[in-house]
């Protein structure tokens, strides 16, 4: 059976020996990503070439996913490197202060100051750590603790109900949208986002320096969810960045968060991830509890695009072992997730033949029983619409585009497959493709399968013709 959720792995110092990472792609890697919060340029560079190295080497295809830093707002630096702060203490956040103590700690943020006040709820370090703004004196901000415990080096700020006015792009960000169009990533994530504008801002960069990936917004900031809908339509995808997203609004609203937000993201053609401590326990184990277990099959039943794993494949000591635990949880969620077609999306019109045509052919091969649909494409887009919808059928995107091919990686139910011919006949590029299918054990004779194509031929956006075949009978349709 063929897995339909994809699989993200962060790379990092767990995955640099190469045959780990070709177990991990073994073991059924989609797409990987690398984390500009961590590392240098180079060597996110030579970590992607050597993915596609790899991957070529096996005939697969994986996807590159460039995540930005964003506006990271933490605490400095300790002279002990870490104290420990009990209930009802006053503890001071100072922008002037160079090495803390038990009293005051230094800000890497220092507009902090102006995005607080008197009863501002402040959560460190994922909220293990809350204090309560009293007031604020020029560059000192006056807390008083309420719950306490160990707090160390450059742990995260975050204010509860958002409100922070951080850029969503920093300087760095700017940068690094530079070495992601040099790596030609697939995807661009955008950390912290507030607003469709920020979306735009970060296409714009990207394509100024000549990058052609789809950008990615990480929803993690309470903004973010009020303009959801917003940011959405100016991304790509979005990412379910549930770790700061759990801080901001509170960790009970997250899981109704969640299947909001892999809802819209889908009815508006658009991909979903769904990330942050999937199987964290992995990290130091070789086996996932049960809790992980049913969050990644439930995200699954949601209808994510994609699982991502952190930790647990950049720094964790079982890399393969967890990758291989998520590829049979995804396998079995997606047994019990029935195709539910309903009345999708009849009640709309299309103003696109493409669109029509991916319609078209995912109602044709639901009712009738279709073993595979092949879509002959050069950008990919009528495999995204056709993906949108919960179908049980394999959808296997034909493509001499390289780019095209790693896009797809993360279109659920979507297969890249390497298809280069030099004829321009549409009934000879059909009867290769269905040559592929079979060649790949995908249909056997007499299968049904649909096919779709564009002309003219090699145009993209062009699709505008869809066939049934019945496979090994050349001439009826």
């Amino acid at each position: 059976m063929l897995r339909r959720t994809k699989i993200v792995a962060t790379l990092g110092p767990a995955s640099d020996d190469p045959k780990i990472l070709d177990r991990m792609i073994e073991a059924g890697v989609d797409l990987v990503r690398l984390n500009f919060s961590h590392g240098t340029s180079e060597q996110h560079i030579q970590r992607a070439e050597a993915v596609r190295s790899l991957a070529r080497a096996r005939g697969k295809t994986v996807g590159v996913l460039v995540d930005l830093q964003g506006p990271k707002i933490r605490i400095g630096k300790f002279a002990d490197k870490s104290i420990t702060l009990k209930n009802d203490d006053t503890f001071i956040l100072d922008a002037n202060c160079e090495l803390g103590n038990q009293e005051r700690v230094g800000l890497d943020y220092k507009e902090l100051t102006n995005d607080v006040s008197r009863g501002t709820t402040l959560l460190l370090d994922d909220g293990r750590i809350v204090m309560w703004v009293e007031r604020v004196e020029g560059a000192e901000i006056i807390c008083k603790v309420i719950q306490g415990g160990p707090l160390s080096n450059n742990k995260g700020i975050n204010r509860q109900g958002g409100g922070l006015s951080a850029a969503a792009l920093t300087e760095k960000d700017i940068e690094d949208i530079k070495t992601a169009a040099q790596l030609k990533a697939d995807y661009v994530a955008v950390s912290f986002p507030r607003c469709g504008a920020d979306m735009q801002l970060a296409r714009e960069l990207l394509r100024a320096a000549g990058g052609k990936g789809m950008l990615l917004a990480k929803i993690e900031r309470a903004e973010a969810i009020t303009a959801l809908e917003e940011i959405v339509d100016a991304s790509d995808a979005i990412m379910v960045a549930r770790g700061d997203l759990g801080v901001e609004v509170g960790d009970a609203a997250v899981p109704a968060l969640q299947k909001r937000m892999i809802r819209i993201a889908r009815e508006r053609n658009k991909l979903v991830i769904t990330a942050t401590q999937m199987m964290e326990s992995m990290i130091n184990s070789p086996i996932p509890t049960r809790a992980e277990v049913s969050d990644v099959a439930n995200a699954v039943i949601d209808g994510t695009d994609a699982v991502m794993l952190s930790a647990e494949t950049a720094a964790g000591s079982y890399p393969v072992e967890t990758i291989a635990a998520m590829n049979r949880i995804c396998i079995e969620a997606e047994k019990e997730n029935e195709p539910i077609l309903g009345q999708y999306r009849l009640d709309k019109g299309f103003t696109r033949v493409d669109e029509s045509i991916a319609m078209a052919a995912i109602f044709t091969a639901n009712n009738l029983n279709v073993k595979a649909i092949a879509a002959l494409t050069e950008s990919g887009s009528t495999c995204l619409w056709m993906s949108r919808m919960n179908l049980g059928v394999p959808i296997y995107a034909l493509t001499p585009e390289v780019e095209t091919r790693r896009k797809v990686t993360l279109f659920r139910g979507v297969y890249p497959v390497n298809f280069k011919t030099a004829s321009k006949d549409r009934e000879q590029l059909l009867m290769e493709a269905e040559d592929e299918l079979r060649r790949r054990g995908a249909v056997r004779d007499g299968d049904l399968i649909v096919l779709t194509i564009g002309e003219p031929i090699g145009m993209a956006g062009g699709t505008n013709t869809m066939k049934l075949v019945k496979v090994g009978e050349r001439n009826k349709s």
